[in-house]
């Protein structure tokens, strides 16, 4: 009896090995995202790029667009998802990429043209052949 239990407790403990070396909870933020490389959206009149920065690795998307605000073109891609709040929308996830403020104080700059935007994304009117950047920083 008494080597049975300890096989039993020895499989246990094995499979609880296992289990915790099988749960890669990756602290990449590129590991969650959508796109992983250059891609090309839209049909549209207006043509920007959107660059998204995470450390030292960065994508570029391409959109051609009719809309006239910098979040509806995003939305429309589902490149975008945040909430709205008493500033406008409030960005959360860029790319499938998130930033939790409250769990690690990670957030997204919104850039544009390489200087850091003066409206949010829902106040920032697009500009044919502009350049955006959301660059994901940590405080």
């Amino acid at each position: 009896m008494k080597k049975v239990f300890s096989l039993t407790l020895a499989l246990l403990m094995l499979l609880c090995c296992f289990t915790a070396c099988g749960n890669t909870n990756s602290s990449d933020p590129w590991a969650s995202a959508t796109y992983k490389e250059n891609k090309e959206f839209g049909e549209g009149e207006k043509t920007i790029e959107l660059e998204v920065i995470v450390n030292d690795h960065k994508v570029t998307f391409t959109i051609h667009t009719d809309a006239t605000l910098l979040s509806d073109a995003l939305l429309e891609h589902k490149l975008l998802e945040g909430d709205p709040g008493d500033y406008g929308l409030y960005v959360k996830k860029v790319n499938g990429i998130q930033a939790d403020y409250d769990k690690d104080q990670a957030y997204w700059g919104l850039s544009i043209g390489g200087e850091y935007a003066m409206t949010g994304v829902d106040g920032t009117e697009i500009v044919d052949g502009g350049h955006y950047e959301f660059t994901y920083t940590k405080g």
